[in-house]
């Protein structure tokens, strides 16, 4: 098993910045990628950015590319999310996700089997 914890969300105003971190922990030799997924209330799951820890490449989202930057440390399996110029609709509920078995892509929530519990992040007009 793999079990990831999320920490950094909160509050800030629209154009400020904050830096989310997830940590994982157990059988963390399995992982190959590691994301960050988030969900707005009434909203579906959806995808944020990824990282391939066996090629350390990246992936992001059109709808954040050019504000939000992944980065990870694959001996630590620990993964970051650092969002600038946020926006009021990128307030959602920020989620960790990894996974252990291959897939070509990386941005569909079935494409994980491990999920953190989530961290709120709340972007004030």
């Amino acid at each position: 098993q793999v079990q990831l914890v999320e920490s950094g969300g909160g509050l800030v105003q629209a154009g400020g910045s904050l830096s989310l971190s997830c940590a994982a922990s157990g059988r963390t030799f399995v992982t190959n990628a590691m994301g960050w997924f988030r969900q707005a209330l009434g909203k579906e799951r959806e995808f944020v950015a990824a990282i391939s820890w066996s090629n350390g490449r990246t992936y992001t989202a059109d709808s954040v590319k050019g504000r939000f930057t992944i980065s990870g440390d694959a001996a630590k399996k620990t993964v970051y999310l650092q969002m600038n110029s946020l926006k009021p609709e990128d307030t959602a509920d920020y989620y960790c996700a990894a996974r252990n078995f291959y897939s070509a892509t990386y941005s569909r929530p079935y494409e994980y089997n491990y999920w953190g519990q989530g961290t709120q992040v709340t972007v004030s007009s």
